[in-house]
Order: C-alpha cells, then structure tokens, then sequence
C-alpha cells in the first residue's frame, strides 16, 4: 500500500511537471493556452498586471490541482500495479489506462470545451491539446509505476 501512495505522489509531480512544460509559452500548446485565456489581445502591460494580480493565489491553485492530480496518478497505479500483480502483462495494463483516458477524461475534456467559452476558431486545437496533455501524463505515470512492480 504504501508503494502505491509514494507512487502516486510520484504521479503528481510528473503531472505538474509536465503540465508546466505543456502550458508554458515556449511550446506552441502553450501559445494556444494562452490564446484561449485570452492573454493574445491584451498588451505586455496588460498581460504584466494579469500575472502579477494572478500570483498570490497561484500556491493555493497549484495545491488543489496537485490534489486532483493526486487522484488520477492514484488511479493509474492502480491499474497497472494490481493488473501486472494480477498476472496481466504492461501493455495490456497500458490499455487499460489509456481506455480509462479514452472513456473519461476525452468526454470530460470535450464537454468542458463544448459548453465552455471557448474561441470556436480554436476549440478542436485546444480539444486535441488537452486531451494529449492528459494521455501523455497518464503514459509517463504508468511507466513509472511499471517499473516499481
């Protein structure tokens, strides 16, 4: 049990790390991001003021989201810890992750966009941004959990 706990804090971290990367303004997904928040048709002063009044909620916001993180990290080792323990092989463990992503987060993913107030010009790119942020997360964790099993 407690493998699966270090584990999925493991899986936090690897999701905040690469969320940071993902949604940074060096990559283009991060370019997007920033679209879709707006920030493109406010000036660098503008833009400035923004992080700047943002800041001091930003521990708060990065505490919750590795709490959700923490969940899905969770759920990962848990399927590919017990399935592999269970006789299953990783790659069909693997598929079960990625069923898992398939069936809820895409649909969540989708919805949020769909009825959300997001740009229509960009809503299929910020749709297949998200959704890969999330399968690439998931894939990393798991193989980190695969190599503790």
């Amino acid at each position: 049990m407690i493998t699966l706990i270090l584990l999925s804090f493991a899986g936090a971290l690897i999701a905040a790390v690469i969320g940071t990367f993902w949604y940074s303004s060096l990559t283009p997904m991060g370019r997007l991001h920033m679209k879709y928040l707006g920030f493109d048709k406010l000036s660098p002063e503008e833009q400035k003021a923004k992080i700047e009044e943002a800041k001091p909620t930003m521990p708060k916001i990065y505490a919750a989201q590795i709490g959700l993180s923490l969940l899905t990290a969770f759920s990962v080792v848990f399927i590919v810890t017990m399935s592999v323990q269970n006789g299953v092989s990783v790659p069909l463990a693997f598929t079960f992750v990625v069923m898992n992503w398939l069936c809820f987060i895409v649909p969540t993913i989708g919805s949020a966009i769909l009825w959300g107030n997001c740009d229509r010009d960009i809503a299929w790119k910020k749709f297949f941004s998200d959704s890969a942020s999330s399968l690439v997360t998931l894939l990393v964790t798991g193989l980190v959990a695969s190599l503790f099993v």
